[in-house]
């Protein structure tokens, strides 16, 4: 590790999750992207960060800790809720 460097957690499953779910806030215009540029909705994008973490839902079924299950399904219904505030745009449908 380079001198004053942070740490990296401990790859997990809860951690995978957050940083897909980072690059879906990114994707929605909600969160600055990592190089400090203006906020870009990309809905295409976004929508494929959120179905990657469906999947891996799916795919991890019976595999989760308790933890790690309400992560997931928190970030999904947290990012699919802004999914589609974003996606019906300023002043809702």
């Amino acid at each position: 590790m380079s001198e004053g460097a942070r740490p990296l957690p401990e790859p997990d499953l809860s951690f995978l999750a957050w940083s897909i779910a980072t690059g879906a806030m990114v994707s929605l215009g909600l969160a600055k992207p990592p190089d400090g540029g203006e906020a870009k909705v990309d809905l295409g994008l976004a929508k494929h960060a959120i179905d990657v973490l469906a999947m891996l839902e799916h795919k991890t079924e019976g595999n989760r800790t308790e933890e790690e299950t309400k992560v997931l399904r928190g970030l999904l219904y947290d990012l699919r809720m802004r999914y589609v505030e974003v996606s019906r745009g300023p002043g809702g449908a």
